[in-house]
């Protein structure tokens, strides 16, 4: 291709709301302009980048054997409805009416879809298992898009859904899919580090995290470098510290020598700070309540009816998980509750709630609190709390579970070595479902008995604007992008000092040999300064450049000068083998990639 027959627009200024090193590059080397806050148009470079990662992509779902269709982007709203998600997915669903008064959603994601297309077909278990797969735009009406493509308001993703008897099949295919994530991203480039991660508002039982490492990440990493130890904060687990775990008639018994619970009077005494400086004690002393409010509450929660109020202890330093407790609650949101609604539910203001005592509120324990047997706590009343609370003598709750937020410095909880944290991007994430959407969109089929069964669910996602803006986080320089070979553009430039003459015909006859060897090539033709060529050659990132000029023509045997974009010398080659040194290394890098 030559470069002045393309539209390649580079730019020598950095926009100013371009933040990350993605959105930089991607204007200022011609792939990517604006349309509107968190709206893009791929230019001809960005697109040709951007097909390769689809094509990955597409590579390895067939490869799974997932079959590929395309549903409308534009979905009635009465398959919102039916799965529930109509009012919970909230703000961020762009909702719609067309001529007629119908409801319409702009997809978000595509779970009701493919449910309702597999539903109308699906009849016997023989047509299980049932992968299906889309490359599909989506829009989400960010509050606040920002880092170019990394979060806009319109994008293309990769979802696949998968459709199964039983969960001994689920978990086959999503180990398949699994795997084909790592492949997807190593021949991408990307280094990613696979989490446990929490479902969220899709349901499910379990789910897997693909994320890489950066500074303007969304998500909190917490890893161990010890085992390999590795989730979202939003499902980390730790090993227990200093307090054990204990069973409600276990406690009962450690609680026997402690001291009866007593009230003592703490005026004007409410966080957790004031308690340590007025007892003179440590924050691991206290039970911390706090109140909370759940929406389309789904456990068996005490007087709920899909929202529901709920107490949540847990020891006094720690932090309440509230994705967590969501889920722990089967509810799509939990937020804390209004003061006034706090000292209506306990009968004391903000700052004197406890679990001794507390009627009419299903309380949700930490696993933290159940070891501690000398503890202090509020009291429901104004000015006052309990010491010498303990855990099966004094109080217990509705459930136990954990509701922790781990952090840097907690335990492993597999080995018991410390966690660290760090920032990190979601590039892909995989689900099992179980039976959420099949059973509200009333999918089934008959069983080999003749007996009708409800399938259960697998979803598998990939933000392909993301993957590739992540590669360009991943693989640049001050200079601009280092394509790994698998993405680029083009695989190899070529720069004639001058497009005329001698060096014209050398710089033809090398595109010519190139592209019947299946090398994809740009030419620089323009009658730019060849330092301004090599600029822009940097800023694109194309791997491989060859530069022809009078001097290295004129050598015996006549010659061309060879470099790589991640390194920093250049080398000569004699001109009648540049054609084949550069497509070996061009067939040597894709082979590493893609092996």
């Amino acid at each position: 291709m030559l470069q002045s027959k393309t539209f390649i627009p580079t730019l020598r200024e950095v926009p100013a709301d371009a933040v990350t090193a993605s959105h930089r590059f991607m204007f200022r080397s011609g792939m990517l302009r604006k349309l509107a806050n968190g709206l893009f148009v791929y230019l001809p470079l960005g697109l040709r980048a951007f097909r390769k990662v689809e094509r990955i992509i597409r590579e390895e779902m067939d490869a799974t054997g997932a079959l590929e269709i395309k549903p409308s982007v534009v979905v009635p709203g009465e398959l919102w409805k039916e799965s529930g998600r109509w009012d919970s997915m909230g703000e961020s669903m762009l909702r719609v009416r067309n001529r007629q008064n119908g409801d319409f959603v702009i997809s978000p994601t595509a779970e009701e879809a493919f449910t309702a297309v597999v539903r109308d077909e699906l009849a016997s278990y023989r047509q299980l298992p049932l992968s299906l797969y889309q490359i599909n735009t989506k829009y989400r009406d960010e509050i606040r898009p920002r880092y170019g493509v990394m979060r806009g308001r319109e994008f293309v993703m990769k979802d696949a859904y998968s459709f199964h008897t039983d969960e001994t099949s689920l978990d086959k295919t999503y180990e398949d899919m699994g795997r084909a994530y790592r492949r997807i991203f190593k021949r991408c480039g990307l280094s990613v580090i696979p989490v446990k991660a929490d479902s969220g508002a899709m349901g499910g039982s379990g789910s897997e995290e693909f994320m890489v490492e950066s500074d303007i990440g969304d998500n909190t990493l917490i890893l161990c470098g010890a085992c390999g130890y590795a989730a979202n904060v939003e499902k980390a687990a730790c090993g227990p510290d200093y307090t054990p775990r204990l069973a409600p008639e276990t406690a009962r018994a450690a609680a026997a020598s402690v001291p009866p619970l007593e009230k003592i009077d703490t005026p004007s005494v409410r966080t957790i700070e004031e308690l340590c400086a007025f007892l003179k004690t440590a924050s691991k002393q206290f039970i911390k309540t706090l109140i909370y409010r759940a929406v389309n509450v789904e456990a068996d929660l005490p007087g709920a009816s899909g929202e529901a109020f709920f107490a949540a202890a847990i020891r006094g330093d720690l932090d309440v998980n509230e994705a967590k407790l969501a889920a722990v609650l089967k509810a799509s949101e939990v937020s804390l509750a209004a003061d006034a609604d706090v000292e209506r539910l306990t009968g004391a203001p903000l700052g004197f709630a406890g679990p001794v005592g507390l009627t009419g509120l299903p309380v949700v324990l930490d696993e933290t609190v159940t070891g501690m047997n000398d503890a202090v706590t509020g009291a429901l009343e104004k000015d006052f709390h309990y010491k010498h609370a303990a855990y099966g003598r004094d109080f217990e709750g509705w459930i136990t579970a954990d509701i922790r937020t781990v952090k840097a410095g907690d335990r492993c909880p597999l080995c018991g070595g410390a966690l660290y944290e760090k920032k990190g991007n979601e590039l892909g994430h995989i689900f099992k479902l179980g039976r959420k959407y099949t059973r509200a969109m009333n999918v089934s089929c008959l069983d080999e008995s003749g007996t009708s069964i409800v399938p259960v669910m697998g979803c598998y996602g990939i933000g392909l604007d993301r993957t590739l803006a992540s590669v360009i986080e991943e693989h640049h320089d001050e200079a601009g992008i280092i394509w790994p070979m698998t993405l680029a553009p083009y695989h190899v430039i070529i720069i004639p000092v001058r497009y005329e003459g001698a060096m014209k015909l050398a710089a033809d006859k090398l595109a010519a040999e190139l592209e019947a060897r299946g090398i994809e090539v740009l030419l620089d033709d323009r009658t730019e300064r060849p330092g301004v060529k090599f600029n822009d050659a940097d800023l694109v990132g194309i791997p491989l450049r060859a530069v022809i000029g009078d001097r290295n023509l004129a050598l015996a045997p006549p010659c061309v000068e060879v470099k790589r974009r991640d390194e920093k010398e250049s080398r000569l080659v004699e001109a009648a083998a540049a054609a084949e040194e550069l497509s070996g290394l061009v067939r040597t890098e894709l082979e590493r990639l893609n092996r």
